[in-house]
């Protein structure tokens, strides 16, 4: 399997901590067209699944999806304890 097949995108920053601070200026919770803005303005980079595996270890939580990431965020808000 050539290198290009196993890169995956990553967030740097994370996207869970992006949508927190987001969340945080506007004062009140997100909208899906706000979390997806902050999402799609969000800055990332490719590395490889072994890369972004260690990345993942060494911040010590698994980032939200992308490709799901409303629905994630909405989770991960609940897990907060955020209203």
């Amino acid at each position: 399997m050539a290198e290009e097949d196993n890169l995956v995108l990553v967030f740097i920053p994370a996207l869970a901590p992006l949508l927190l601070r987001a969340e945080e200026l506007k004062g009140s919770a997100l909208t899906e067209e706000e979390a997806l803005r902050v999402r799609d303005n969000a800055t990332c980079v490719t590395m490889t699944a072994e890369q972004a595996t260690a990345l993942e270890e060494s911040r010590g939580y698994q980032d939200i999806d992308p490709e799901n990431c409303w629905a994630e965020w909405q989770r991960l808000r609940e897990e907060l304890g955020r209203q």
